[in-house]
């Protein structure tokens, strides 16, 4: 496999408060992923925080999309989302994180177009939705073409990088699609010169920077997982 010139490194971490981006920003970071209740590993913030975070950093925020566990959503799902990119949008949200999958573990192409319609041409994130899918092949060639996507958030495995980063290797879905792939999952360190190794110089990190998800962001931390990717 030919793997290209790798990009400048990108480390995006999650903040669920303004201490949170704060820190991030301090340490190194060049995007936050902005969320609520990791507990249900990740849903639609308050627009409020949104607004507050705005102000308090410079980098780039990435909204998630996301209103119930799972990764289907009806049409009264979708309704609400739809409503909800508005208040995002209102209150300062520029880039969004979505993915929706059918009961059958197909990328759901109509909610996923619905909400993109609402958020009219931001760039956006693919989320982890894609390592849920029955069919990893078939969810990768229907990201393809889709308006403003230009990140896919993966470990490779729903079970995340650890079993996942193999398959993230053998894999040329990300490319022939022309995303960056954002790796994350259950990061470790001794992941990142694996995956600097087949091209992949973007990174999603949450755990890995703080104690557990109800104690803060470290500066340190997200510190020194900036010098790991970009030695």
């Amino acid at each position: 496999m030919t793997v290209s010139s790798p990009q400048r490194g990108l480390l995006e971490i999650i903040a669920l408060t303004v201490a949170d981006a704060v820190a991030a920003q301090q340490g190194g970071a060049d995007r936050i992923e902005v969320v609520a209740q990791m507990d249900r590993d990740g849903l639609t913030p308050d627009p409020e925080l949104v607004a507050e975070m705005r102000a308090a950093v410079d980098i780039p925020l990435r909204v998630m999309v996301r209103g119930t566990d799972g990764f289907t959503a009806d049409d009264a799902e979708v309704t609400r989302l739809v409503s909800t990119v508005g208040e995002l949008r209102e209150a300062g949200a520029r880039e969004f994180v979505l993915g929706f999958l059918t009961e059958q573990g197909q990328v759901d192409l109509d909610a996923t177009n619905a909400v993109l319609g609402a958020i009219d041409g931001c760039p956006w994130t693919f989320h982890r939705a894609v390592d849920h899918a029955t069919d990893a092949q078939q969810a990768w060639a229907a990201l393809r073409g889709l308006p403003g996507l230009d990140t896919v958030l993966t470990a490779g495995s729903a079970r995340g990088l650890e079993d996942g980063l193999p398959r993230l290797a053998a894999r040329e879905d990300w490319r022939a699609a022309g995303v960056r792939l954002l790796a994350g999952g259950g990061l470790k360190h001794a992941h990142v010169p694996g995956l600097r190794s087949i091209g992949v110089t973007a990174i999603h990190a949450g755990g890995l920077v703080r104690d557990n998800w109800a104690a803060p962001v470290e500066v340190d931390r997200v510190r020194a997982l900036r010098a790991l990717l970009d030695t």
